[in-house]
């Protein structure tokens, strides 16, 4: 059996005395998409950035093809073709879909800084590009500020891709999108596994998760619950794992007794509404009689 693309063995990474990641093992393969699942402050941000190469491990491994490997910067998970899209995008609103595509990597003509970028070539590609990822750019001199939300996810994984990304890692793509655009989203991921690529899709929803994973790991509070393969677990244990079972079951019994209190205080408030009613009628009736007298 060959060895995973990717894969993490007991990832440590602490903080002085803050433990961010205890002992992450988990991997991912071409053609497969792992879903990186945890409520805020499970881990998910440290283990990205040690996956980019921002972090260095404090101790464990990562190991590219079966192979060992350090990132010492992002530059060298780069090279590895590990390309990360992050919640927030590095896509500037005001410049072109092409001018975003190739930001940094510009084609140029002859060598050296005083070249002249391709422009025809760089349309071209950009349009192309974009296209295999199922978004038709009529004019790729469009402003990116135009577009929307998904496009721009779209945008920003098809520039990974065209520049040699064999990892793709996701970060919360999904977080700020309509229903409508998250399922944008969620197509083009699908659509990234097709064209072989490993996919690290990071989020805290279950309902993005489930439909394009192929297994899942689940972190909370640093520490991983294990991979699962999505024929292993339901939707609804995986919710479960995330939130922690005891908590779920303290919440419900919490919320029963706001229940009951509520019952027994509107139970006291028609009571006292009927008191008032029969006291009102009887003073009526008194006063009919002081009349009639």
């Amino acid at each position: 059996m060959s060895a995973p693309l990717i894969e993490l063995r007991d990832i440590v990474k602490t903080f002085g005395s803050v433990i961010a990641l205890n002992g992450v093992t988990t991997s991912v393969d071409k053609g497969q998409v792992l879903c990186l699942l945890g409520d805020n402050g499970a881990g998910k941000s440290t283990l990205i950035k040690t996956l980019s190469g921002v972090h260095i491990p404090t101790s464990g491994q990562i190991l590219i093809d079966g192979q060992p490997v350090v990132f010492r910067s992002p530059r060298d998970a780069q090279k590895a073709g590990i390309a990360t899209v992050h919640q927030h995008l590095s896509i500037q609103p005001l410049m072109s879909v092409t001018r975003n595509f190739f930001m940094g990597s510009e084609p140029t003509t002859g060598g050296g800084p005083l070249g002249f970028i391709k422009m025809n070539f760089a349309n071209k590609t950009a349009k192309e590009e974009m296209h295999k990822m199922g978004i038709d750019i009529r004019d790729p001199n469009q402003i990116v500020g135009t577009m929307s939300g998904g496009e721009r996810q779209v945008l920003a994984i098809a520039r990974a891709i065209y520049f040699g990304a064999r990892v793709l890692i996701l970060d919360e793509p999904t977080a700020a999108l309509g229903v409508k655009q998250a399922g944008v989203v969620l197509k083009y991921i699908a659509q990234a596994r097709a064209r072989g690529l490993a996919v690290v899709f990071i989020t805290h929803n279950v309902h993005h998760a489930y439909p394009v994973a192929d297994k899942f790991t689940v972190l909370k509070r640093g520490q991983s619950y294990g991979t699962f393969m999505k024929s292993d677990i339901s939707r609804e244990e995986v919710l479960k794992m995330m939130a922690g079972q005891d908590e779920l079951d303290v919440l419900e019994s919490e919320l029963k007794e706001f229940a009951r209190a509520d019952t027994g205080k509107s139970g006291g408030l028609e009571a006292a509404a009927a008191a008032e009613r029969a006291l009102a009628e009887a003073l009526h009736k008194e006063s009919d009689q002081l009349k009639k007298g």
